[in-house]
């Protein structure tokens, strides 16, 4: 069930159309607790000063961070309801990681961190996340 699982948060994630019409050189990686994302900056994500727009910091930690959480929750989606970033080194070329994991789980709240780098590995943004438990069942309706 566990790698059946993650193959089909894979096959979500990435037939989402904000990442296969946007954010096309995503790919991403599951593991319990645990999720890993890539995506390579292009000047389409820049905003005027020339380096990656804050919008898609927010989009990478966020989804690291959600996704470490759906690993953990097995039958039913988990819904955002609070993430916080900070970006701590503007990013203009080459690919960036997100890294999110579980910190924290309980009944019907998931928290999880996620940290962004850049292809020298360094940290560039950070988030931390707060994931519900909702009663949607995770389903192929839904693209699971």
């Amino acid at each position: 069930m566990t790698k059946n699982h993650y193959q089909r948060l894979e096959k979500m994630y990435l037939n989402a159309n904000v990442n296969k019409d946007v954010y096309d050189t995503t790919q991403c990686n599951f593991e319990e607790s645990k999720c890993t994302i890539t995506l390579e900056a292009d000047q389409k994500y820049f905003h005027a000063l020339g380096a990656i727009h804050g919008s898609t910091y927010f989009k990478l930690l966020d989804d690291a961070a959600f996704f470490a959480a759906q690993c953990t929750e097995k039958d039913f989606f988990v819904l955002t309801t609070s993430f916080n970033i900070n970006i701590t080194k503007p990013v203009s070329k080459g690919k960036l990681t997100a890294i999110g994991h579980v910190r924290f789980d309980s009944k019907n709240l998931i928290i999880a961190e996620s940290v962004m780098y850049n292809e020298k590995g360094q940290e560039v943004a950070f988030g931390t996340g707060y994931f519900a438990k909702s009663k949607i069942p995770l389903s192929e309706e839904i693209g699971y």
